[in-house]
């Protein structure tokens, strides 16, 4: 897989041509866990603007996912019997995984956008071990995921997931603890080394303390204790004062706005558009869009729409440029065919991406998984091939005519009559990858794949070859099954 060198030299002037076919998948692959034909064909010849507004306004309304019956327990709820606590608290985490998954595949945006700040605010599940803490935290990162940053930050800090993430559970006056302080610039507002000191996050950490209200340490709300809460005064990035929770953020925003604005834009850059946020193309739209996130007060959502609806986002050297995660490959995959799925199928998911390097709820370190060609490495690209096919083959045992029906949709208005494979397996190759195949040998490969059930008679010789035959399912299925292990379909 070649490295991507940023070669986009779109503005952030709007994209006024109305989109194709190639723009449009574009956008829903990156907004998005991809589409349906039926999805990307509507989207043919739209206006950028009108749909990137319907889908961030669409994102701005989607509701949370509603608390579950156990969202407040504690340990006390759980049975005494040991393993019976632990199947139940495990039904409890697939149970919400599994919500959490279909609003993946449902919410477009919004929860496009909630996968990305998980990976911003990390939290590990497996260090708080708390499905209560869990919900809380999934909550605030779908209530927030295009509101407003700084209000994003400062609930984010006092959810109980973080708190006993990053010790603030544990950080009190007598000896304060400086994971959080650390992280809070380091990680989640200004980057490494960026506009704090030490004795910034040393000042940070007293002015943080008191949240250490931990009852009975398992799995109860973590409240605030003003007789732990260090009340000298403490000097932030050059203010002095009685400094508590609140102030800590303030200042920050206040005294290094346009640091964050810079740091949090660069992030959703390479997210949403290109690895490469470091070539000097890239430098006046992270300007741009960090301008226009200080002038908004920090929220999200106008920095969104300005960077989606514009030219830099729809060039076609941001087309195929980013490697998919195993959600981007499973749930990408489920959209862009159409297939049945259910709940099952969500669990699959789950424990599959898990396989292949990204476990939900519990990234790697605080750093979250760090994408891209790590996603592809030696270690997992065989995972990949391996797991997609079996998806494709549940698919298949299920239902195969959802596979005639995909390749009659994939070809257009007149799939279930076209007599020529060729014209139909390049029109599938086109749905499934980004700019199609690199080569014309690469196409010639798969579509004698495609081919291959009917070579052994003249029926493509004869003209008498359409989607509606017995073995074309079959032959939709062995042309997917032969894309998943190509390099272009690990893009988006």
């Amino acid at each position: 897989m070649e490295v991507f060198i940023n070669c986009n030299t779109g503005t952030l002037a709007p994209y006024t041509t109305p989109l194709d076919e190639l723009r449009a998948a574009h956008l829903y692959r990156r907004l998005g866990f991809s589409a349906s034909v039926e999805t990307i064909n509507q989207a043919v010849g739209q206006s950028a603007t009108a749909l990137v507004d319907s889908l961030v306004d669409q994102a701005l309304a989607a509701p949370p996912i509603p608390a579950p019956e156990w969202a407040e327990w504690t340990n006390a709820n759980y049975p005494e019997d040991d393993d019976l606590a632990r199947q139940l608290r495990r039904a409890q985490r697939e149970e919400l995984s599994t919500a959490y998954g279909n609003g993946l595949l449902d919410n477009n945006l919004r929860d496009r956008l909630s996968f990305f700040w998980h990976n911003h605010f990390v939290t590990e599940i497996d260090v708080y071990d708390c499905n209560s803490f869990l919900y809380e935290y999934v909550n605030c990162l779908q209530r927030n995921a295009l509101g407003n940053f700084k209000t994003f930050v400062s609930e984010m800090g006092l959810t109980s997931a973080m708190l006993r993430y990053l010790d603030g559970a544990f950080n009190n006056k007598n000896r304060p603890n400086e994971n959080y302080a650390r992280e809070l610039y380091e990680l989640f507002t200004l980057g490494e080394a960026q506009g704090y000191t030490e004795e910034d996050i040393i000042e940070a950490s007293r002015a943080l303390t008191g949240y250490v209200n931990r009852g009975d340490v398992g799995c109860t709300k973590i409240t605030f204790d003003p007789e732990q809460f260090d009340t000298d005064a403490k000097t932030i990035m050059g203010q002095t004062g009685n400094w508590g929770y609140d102030d800590v953020i303030d200042i920050l925003f206040n005294e290094r706005a346009q640091l964050i604005a810079y740091f949090i834009c660069k992030k959703l850059y390479l997210y949403f558009v290109h690895p490469d946020a470091i070539a000097a193309e890239a430098q006046p739209i992270l300007n741009g869009l960090a301008t226009t996130m200080v002038a908004n007060n920090f929220e999200i959502a106008p920095v969104l729409r300005q960077l989606f609806k514009s030219e830099h986002f729809f060039d076609e050297t941001a087309i195929g440029t980013i490697i998919k995660s195993p959600y981007d490959l499973y749930l990408g995959m489920i959209k862009e065919t159409g297939f049945g799925y259910d709940d099952g199928t969500i669990v699959n998911v789950v424990d599959a991406a898990t396989l292949i390097g990204q476990e939900l709820w519990d990234p790697v370190d605080v750093a979250g998984w760090q994408r891209d060609r790590q996603w592809i490495s030696t270690h997992f690209i065989i995972g990949r091939w391996l797991s997609a096919e079996v998806f494709l083959e549940r698919f298949f045992q299920a239902d195969t005519q959802q596979f005639r029906a995909l390749g009659i949709a994939a070809a257009g208005p007149n799939g279930a009559t076209i007599n020529d494979p060729d014209v139909v397996a390049r029109a599938i190759i086109d749905k499934f990858t980004p700019k199609g195949l690199l080569t014309d040998a690469d196409y010639a490969i798969a579509i004698s794949v495609f081919r291959e059930p009917y070579e052994d008679n003249n029926i493509y010789e004869t003209g008498s070859w359409n989607m509606m035959l017995e073995d074309t399912p079959t032959q939709v299925f062995l042309l997917l099954r032969h894309l998943t292990r190509e390099p272009e379909f690990q893009l988006k």
